[in-house]
């Protein structure tokens, strides 16, 4: 077993519209949670909710701003569906832009099926917590997760000012290494 995210602190959230009906068995969420807890990481909450933007938009900040999530997992409603809302919701309240993690899934997924481009997932910080929009399949979730699992720890460790790569911002606006 690997402890590439030991101790990181994850939240799933599965859109799902039948799902959330209890018609269908979420399998992606329960892929993402095997992957992550086999690399060290603690899985603390994960939810299936419809798809409504509202309602994703509430979990992705309460996650972040009152549970301190370290590190955000979604799966589902990606796609050119009317009701694939996942990135809008995750746009809204993300705070700054971190493209890199979801274009390198697009990058290697067309290399197995050119659908990858339909992919609209998006990726950003909220305070200190990363949201990471991934497919709705546990197959894509697999080859999403193998992309982007060897920046997570350096990124996150970035993210959370724990290690020598992190700046502070004085009160006169210099930037000083910590």
């Amino acid at each position: 077993m690997s402890m590439k995210l030991k101790g990181v602190k994850v939240a799933i959230l599965t859109m799902s519209d039948k799902g959330a009906r209890g018609e269908r068995v979420d399998t992606s969420g329960p892929e993402i949670r095997s992957i992550v807890e086999a690399e060290g990481a603690i899985v603390f909450y994960y939810e299936v909710i419809p798809d409504e933007q509202y309602e994703i938009e509430e979990r992705l900040v309460r996650l972040a701003d009152l549970e301190d999530a370290d590190l955000i997992l979604t799966t589902g409603g990606t796609g050119f569906s009317p009701r694939d809302v996942t990135p809008e919701a995750t746009l809204a309240v993300i705070e700054r832009n971190a493209p890199g993690f979801v274009e390198a899934i697009r990058h290697a997924s067309l290399k197995i099926t050119p659908h990858a481009m339909l992919s609209r997932a998006v990726s950003g910080m909220r305070g200190q917590t990363l949201i990471i929009n991934l497919p709705g399949s546990p197959k894509a979730v697999r080859e999403s997760l193998q992309v982007v699992m060897p920046a997570l720890p350096h990124g996150l460790e970035i993210l959370k000012c724990q290690t020598g790569e992190c700046a502070v911002t004085t009160q006169t606006g210099n930037d000083i290494d910590t």
